[in-house]
C-alpha cells in the first residue's frame, strides 16, 4: 500500500470533517438568532430546523464511507509517518464516529427539537416565577439526555451513564475525580468565606445606582477595546448582542458574545461582557492552519471557563485594571461615579457575600454555586431526586451551603439555562475552569512578571499573547489533563487557585492567610 493511497484516505476523512464542522458553524448561528433576534411566535419553526439540521450532521458523521475512512487510515502500514497533529485528527474523527453510531438517528432530531423547545418555556417560565410548567418539558429533555448517556457508556469507556455526558465536556474526566477534588475544595472555600464576611463588608450601594442600558452598551464597547475582542472594525470579528443568560458561540471569523443589561446593576454586565470575551479570545487564538480540522477546537469546556475567569477574574477584577479603567467609566456615567475612589470601587467589585445567583457570585463563593449543581445533577442520574423535587434540593443546598433562603424559582433552580438546553454534565466545567486558572496564572507570573503592571498601563496585549502562546495555541491537540500539566508541569490540583484567593482576599479583608 503507498503512501499516496495513505494520503487520498486522510484527505477524505478530512474533507469529512470540514463539512461537518462549517454544517455546524451554520447550527451556531441558528442558535444565537433563537436566543437573540427570533420573533416569540417562530420557536415551533425553530425546533424543527434544529432538529433537522442534527438529523443531517448526524448522517453525515455515521456515513459508513467516514468508517472506511478510518479503518483505510488506520490500518495503513505507514500510519506512523503521519504527524502528531495528523494523528490526532484521526483519533478525534474516530472519537466522534463511534459515538455516533451508537445514538440513533431518531433520539438526536428529538433531542434537538425538545431543547429548543424547553429552552423556550424555561424562558415564560423563569419570568413569571414557576417552575410546574417548565418541569414536565425538563423531564423530557433528562430522559432523553440519559437514554444517550446510556448508549455512550462502552464506547466513552465509562462506569454511569453521568460520566459519559461529562467526558462530552471534560473528556477523560469522571464524577469520582470531581467529588474528590471538590471535596477537597468546598472546605476551603467555605472557610475563606467565613473569614471575608467576619472581617467587615465594604460598602456596595453605589453599585446599585442606576446606569442607562445605552451608556452601559458604550462600556461594553470599551471593554472589548481593552482587552482586542473586535467588534467595530473593517475586518471585524465579533459582535455583542443581548440575551436572557450571556453566552459566547462562533467559529474563527466570526464569534458572538451576548450580555444582560440591568439599570440597577451595571457591573453585571461588565463582568459578563469581560467573561464572554475570555471565551472569544480563546476560540480567535486557536491556529489559523487547523482551521476546519479536528484539533483546530478548544481542549474542553473547563480550559474555555479557565480563560473566560481569567480574564474576568483574575485581570477584571484586579486593582490593576480598575487603575487603569474606572477613570474611563467615569467619564462614561457622567457623575454617577464621580465620589467613589479607586479602593472603594476594587472593593466593592471583589465584595464576598453568600448570595442566591450563580453569574453576580464572587470568586471564593462561586465554586460553592457549582459544587451545589454537580451534587444535584449526581442525585439526579442517581435516582435519588427527580425532576419534580430539584426546587426543594436546590433550595435545601443553598441554605446549608451558602446561608441564604431562596424565595422563588427564578432566582433558584431556574436561574441557569443549562439544564434547559440538556447541558447535563456542563456545570463542573466552571470550576475546573477556575482550578486551571490559577495553574495558568503561577506559570505566567513566572514568565510575565510584570504583568500587573502592564494592565494598569492599559495594555493587555501581552497578557492575551502570553495565554495564546501557551494555551490557545495547542487547540485540541491534548486532552484537559494533559494540556494543564503540559502548561503549569503538574497534575490537577487546586493549591494554587486557593493560594491566589488567599492573598487576594486577605489584602482585601485585612485578614490573616
Amino acid at each position: 500500500m503507498s503512501i499516496d493511497a495513505l494520503r487520498v484516505a486522510y484527505e477524505g476523512l478530512m474533507e469529512r470533517a470540514r463539512e461537518l464542522i462549517i454544517l455546524d458553524s451554520a447550527a451556531s448561528v441558528i442558535h444565537w438568532d433563537m436566543e437573540t433576534m427570533m420573533p416569540p411566535a417562530a420557536v415551533s419553526l425553530r425546533s424543527q430546523q434544529l432538529s433537522l439540521v442534527e438529523r443531517i450532521m448526524h448522517k453525515m458523521l455515521t456515513d459508513p464511507q467516514v468508517g472506511v475512512l478510518l479503518k483505510e487510515v488506520s490500518s495503513h502500514p505507514l500510519y506512523e509517518s503521519l504527524d502528531e497533529v495528523q494523528r490526532r485528527n484521526v483519533h478525534l474523527m474516530r472519537k466522534a464516529y463511534e459515538e455516533a453510531v451508537r445514538l440513533p438517528e431518531e433520539l438526536v432530531a428529538e433531542t434537538a427539537k425538545q431543547r429548543a423547545i424547553t429552552i423556550d418555556v424555561w424562558k415564560k417560565a423563569k419570568a413569571s416565577k414557576d417552575y410546574k410548567p417548565f418541569s414536565p418539558h425538563l423531564e423530557k429533555l433528562f430522559e432523553l439526555r440519559r437514554r444517550a448517556a446510556e448508549l455512550l457508556m462502552e464506547v466513552k469507556e465509562v462506569k454511569t451513564p453521568y460520566d459519559a455526558l461529562i467526558d462530552l465536556f471534560e473528556p477523560r474526566m469522571t464524577s469520582d475525580a470531581i467529588a474528590k477534588i471538590f471535596s477537597e475544595l468546598r472546605p476551603r472555600l467555605m472557610r475563606m468565606m467565613e473569614k471575608c464576611i467576619s472581617s467587615g463588608q465594604p460598602d456596595t450601594s453605589f453599585l446599585r445606582r442606576r446606569v442607562p442600558v445605552e451608556v452601559q452598551r458604550r462600556i461594553s464597547e470599551a471593554l472589548a477595546s481593552f482587552i482586542g475582542y473586535d467588534i467595530s472594525s473593517r475586518e471585524a470579528w465579533g459582535r455583542i448582542d443581548e440575551t436572557e443568560h450571556p453566552f459566547t458561540t462562533g467559529y474563527y471569523d466570526d464569534i458572538r458574545i451576548t450580555t444582560h443589561y440591568y439599570e440597577d446593576h451595571f457591573t453585571s454586565s461588565i463582568f459578563s461582557v469581560l467573561h464572554e470575551g475570555g471565551h472569544a479570545l480563546y476560540e480567535r487564538g486557536l491556529p489559523r492552519e487547523w482551521m476546519y480540522q479536528p484539533v483546530g477546537s478548544s481542549c474542553s469546556y473547563g480550559v474555555h471557563e479557565s480563560q473566560s475567569r481569567f480574564v474576568e477574574n483574575i485581570v477584571g477584577r484586579s486593582r490593576e485594571f480598575w487603575s487603569h479603567f474606572l477613570p474611563r467609566l467615569r467619564e462614561l456615567t457622567g457623575s454617577t461615579l464621580e465620589d467613589v475612589s479607586l479602593e472603594s470601587f476594587v472593593r466593592a467589585v471583589n465584595r464576598v457575600e453568600p448570595s442566591k445567583i450563580r453569574v453576580r457570585a464572587d470568586e471564593v463563593t462561586y465554586g460553592l454555586h457549582i459544587i451545589i449543581r454537580f451534587e444535584l445533577e449526581m442525585s439526579l442520574f442517581n435516582d435519588e431526586v427527580g425532576v419534580a423535587e430539584l426546587p426543594s434540593a436546590w433550595n435545601e443546598r443553598y441554605e446549608k451551603y451558602l446561608g441564604v433562603e431562596v424565595e422563588d424559582d427564578s432566582e433558584g433552580v431556574m436561574q441557569d439555562t443549562h439544564w434547559a438546553g440538556g447541558s447535563f454534565g456542563y456545570f463542573p466545567s466552571y470550576t475546573l475552569g477556575n482550578i486551571y486558572s490559577g495553574q495558568i496564572l503561577k506559570v505566567m507570573e513566572r514568565d510575565l512578571p510584570d504583568w500587573r503592571s502592564l494592565i494598569q498601563s492599559g495594555s493587555f496585549k501581552e497578557v492575551r499573547g502570553w495565554l495564546t502562546n501557551h494555551v490557545h495555541r495547542y487547540g485540541r491537540l491534548y486532552d484537559p489533563a494533559d494540556l494543564i500539566k503540559l502548561v503549569s508541569g503538574s497534575e490537577l490540583t487546586i493549591d494554587p487557585f486557593i493560594e491566589y484567593l488567599e492573598e487576594k482576599y486577605s489584602t482585601l479583608y485585612g485578614f490573616k492567610a
